[in-house]
């Protein structure tokens, strides 16, 4: 369904710090989201196929080049065999949420999808460890955005978080969200590194007080990514903002969902927490770069009755 986008608010410490949170509860909550459903085949393909649509297919590594990110493009623009297709009976339109590259392989991504409505997300150029200054990671957003990039992957510097500067957290979002303009702003909490679930909470409601049109929990590059538990307290402060505010805004799991059954799982995570609404593109995104060929060969499996190598199913 339409939303309108999330036009921040002042920062609201008491709404934003206030709130506890139950660590053995989200834990134990997290624990049963595996195997709370009992998912059927046929439902299983369903899933899968929308988990599908919902992937920011991703290349961040030192040897991308051109020709890498065509081919990056040109599997996003047709993800899954058409022949797998087709025996499932599936005959609409499929790509995937995105996809998402480093700032200087923006121009590369604009060539290939020209003509498409596919989105380009870049990171910022304080990816992964925003240890850098402020103000030349703005101006190559703002670059990136005249080069074609619609979605900004900015990291909030941990720092912050852990000195309690909430009022520069909320100050470094908000200068992301001015440089962005008309491009969506996804504001990376790198939870494996926040210590305690609280600081989860409290980033997730500061970043989207500033103005974040997704939260997302980690760069991929850490040793901790995306985890259930994390993905469960960015679920409860979202639908907490969305209550204080009218605003709904996206969530964003990425680094180690590598399976259909991890994709399922998230999936069902953002149904019961958040509802039907959250599982489009615009408001729930998956970063990764594996994910889709685990899926494929899944899809394949079930049309065919038997199992592929991951060779079988190249980016291209």
């Amino acid at each position: 369904m339409p939303h309108d986008r999330n036009a921040g608010t002042p920062l609201n410490l008491d709404a934003a710090l206030s709130k506890r949170v139950n660590e053995s509860a989200t834990r134990e909550r997290a624990a049963q989201l595996p195997s709370r459903r009992t998912v059927s085949k046929q439902v299983q393909t369903a899933w899968l196929l929308k988990a599908v649509t919902l992937i920011d297919l991703t290349t961040l590594s030192g040897d991308d080049t051109p020709a890498k990110v065509n081919r990056l493009c040109a599997k996003a623009l047709n993800p899954i065999r058409r022949d797998i297709l087709q025996a499932l009976e599936f005959d609409r339109p499929l790509t995937t949420g995105a996809v998402c590259v480093y700032p200087s392989r923006v121009p590369d991504a604009a060539a290939a999808l020209a003509g498409t409505d596919l989105p380009i997300a870049t990171v910022s150029s304080g990816f992964p460890a925003a240890q850098g200054p402020l103000q030349p990671q703005l101006d190559v957003v703002v670059q990136n955005v005249a080069e074609g990039a619609t979605e900004i992957d900015m990291v909030i510097s941990r720092e912050f978080v852990f000195t309690g500067n909430w009022q520069a957290l909320y100050d470094e979002v908000k200068a992301f969200r001015s440089a962005c303009g008309e491009a969506h702003l996804k504001v990376i909490l790198e939870t494996g590194e926040l210590a305690t679930m609280q600081n989860i909470y409290r980033a997730s409601m500061i970043s989207m007080m500033a103005g974040g049109d997704f939260i997302k929990t980690s760069t991929g590059k850490a040793s901790v990514n995306a985890t259930l538990e994390a993905g469960l307290i960015m679920c409860r402060a979202i639908r907490d903002y969305c209550q204080m505010t009218g605003y709904k805004v996206g969530l964003k799991p990425a680094g180690g969902i590598r399976s259909g059954k991890d994709a399922i799982a998230w999936l069902v995570l953002v149904k019961e927490e958040l509802g039907n609404d959250w599982l489009n593109p615009d408001l729930y995104r998956i970063g990764a770069s594996s994910l889709l060929g685990a899926i494929e060969r899944d899809l394949y499996q079930t049309v065919s009755g038997r199992a592929a190598a991951p060779h079988h199913f190249a980016m291209s």
